[in-house]
């Protein structure tokens, strides 16, 4: 039987597992997926913001786009939870949570056209890439060799996609 174990009103709610990793360096991990969750489900939700209201000569092809990295976000979003859960914790992942918590900028909802939608979504994954950069050094300072392996994995697909969406706007002109 699995019981909660809470050590003051404040403290992030923890569950018992038999994980080897220290309780400390435990909570540390989840308390910095947290933040990187909240970041990637704010993510997810500005690619979807980009893909619903882009318009211009090129919507059909940065529509398309900006979907397939709001899908591929939510793999991140999942990925990230879980192993929240996996080492004990709680993934704090409602919409009112990662608004509260995350580090990225704002979207602006005042953009429409293709190439302003290319330059906020480059800024918005260039953001989260170089967190997940950082949270890879951080998991690696905790010795936890699984947690920065998934991030390397989140980073290296962001990176992955901000090549596609750069792309738009790194032709001649």
């Amino acid at each position: 039987m699995t019981k909660a174990i809470t050590k003051t009103d404040e403290a992030p709610q923890t569950y018992e597992t038999e994980n080897d990793i220290a309780p400390n360096r435990r909570l540390a991990l989840n308390e910095l997926m947290n933040q990187r969750l909240a970041d990637a489900v704010d993510l997810q939700m500005q690619m979807k913001q980009a893909h619903w209201n882009v318009k211009g000569p090129s919507f059909i092809g940065l529509h398309e786009l900006f979907d397939k990295v709001a899908e591929a976000v939510e793999d991140y979003v999942d990925l990230i939870a879980e192993r929240i859960v996996q080492l004990g914790g709680v993934a704090e992942g409602t919409v009112r949570m990662a608004a509260s918590r995350t580090r990225l900028p704002e979207y602006s909802n005042e953009i429409a056209e293709g190439m302003a939608h290319v330059e906020a979504v480059a800024r918005a994954l260039s953001t989260f890439g170089q967190a997940a950069r950082s949270t890879i050094d951080e998991a690696n300072a905790l010795d936890d060799a699984d947690t920065a392996d998934l991030f390397t994995e989140v980073s290296r697909g962001i990176d992955k996609w901000l090549w596609f969406v750069e792309a738009h706007s790194q032709a001649k002109k």
